[in-house]
């Protein structure tokens, strides 16, 4: 398990820092420059080795799972990183979505968190899919689905409560969750899709909104040209890409860069993919180089072992 939580914290903050310097670059020029190592500077003009908000509320969202789950505590968590810079890379954040932003806005003024989250058509980008990731290891043992998608609905929420996100991260939740305990990943994939179309079965939502999700679900994902991926920061676009990125590599590396070299959201993809992978690979298989690179490496690996240890204590 410490395998699995190490390997996702530091696969998804090392895809982030590989994106930055080159976030809402082109395809087109990063095919040109392509990404093969830590670099700095560039878009953000940050320090090799720095992570965004993307990792930042990753790890919030893994600080507040620590204590238990509690909603309000865990929209506190985030506020404390948009105001007084915690779980940033070096004190300051340099990034945030417009979504977030406002949702975090409100929540300061008073609004619950159930209630504070965009829910907008156009409020659906990548912002709450970024940071999901460790809701995956915390519901890992709740059988009901129901109970997981209600979760996975809740902390979205907070930030991104339109069903399109909220369904993106319940996704990707279930992907990494079956990821867990299957090590043939194309065999997870399709228990993933065997997974969604059950639960799809018995619910009511949009055919329209799940339409949009047509290619993961029914498995096309993988054989899909990667002129027909989009690498923006649209929810929808993020969680194809970074599948699209795990299925079609076969090693940790390969996937982040691949994710990266993208371009367009450089940063988000690398790190929704680079959690996919991290996780499926396990930490001993990322390069060591770019964990000893990483911003606040040392700290993550603490996150990763104090997290590990709240789980084992988590009522089944």
């Amino acid at each position: 398990m410490l395998q699995q939580i190490s390997g996702t914290f530091f696969g998804l903050a090392i895809g982030d820092a590989l994106g930055v310097p080159v976030e809402f670059k082109t395809r087109a020029y990063l095919q040109d420059n392509p990404i093969t190592d830590m670099i700095g500077y560039g878009s953000w003009n940050q320090p090799p080795g720095t992570f965004s908000d993307d990792s930042s509320l990753t790890f919030c969202t893994a600080e507040s799972l620590i204590n238990g789950y509690d909603l309000q505590q865990m929209a506190k968590t985030f506020l404390k990183w948009y105001t007084e810079g915690y779980w940033t890379a070096h004190g300051k954040f340099f990034d945030i979505g417009h979504t977030t932003r406002r949702a975090l806005h409100r929540f300061s003024q008073g609004t619950s968190p159930t209630l504070t989250g965009g829910f907008e058509d156009f409020e659906n980008g990548n912002g709450s899919l970024m940071r999901i990731s460790p809701v995956a290891f915390y519901v890992a043992n709740e059988m009901d689905i129901e109970k997981r998608y209600q979760m996975v609905k809740e902390v979205s929420t907070i930030t991104h409560q339109h069903f399109r996100s909220i369904f993106a991260c319940f996704i990707y939740v279930e992907f990494m969750r079956v990821l867990m305990t299957t090590s043939d990943k194309m065999l997870a994939y399709q228990r993933l899709q065997n997974t969604i179309q059950s639960f799809l079965a018995v619910r009511n939502f949009s055919p329209a909104e799940i339409k949009l999700y047509k290619r993961v679900i029914d498995g096309v994902i993988p054989t899909v040209n990667e002129n027909e991926i989009n690498a923006s920061g649209y929810v929808v676009n993020t969680l194809e890409a970074a599948i699209w990125c795990f299925l079609t590599t076969n090693s940790y590396e390969e996937c982040v860069l691949k994710a990266v070299n993208l371009g367009e959201d450089t940063d988000t993809t690398g790190v929704v993919a680079g959690a996919l992978a991290g996780l499926h690979y396990g930490y001993e298989a990322i390069p060591a180089k770019w964990i000893q690179a990483l911003a606040r490496h040392e700290d993550i690996l603490s996150l990763s072992e104090r997290f590990q240890a709240a789980l084992n204590f988590q009522p089944a």
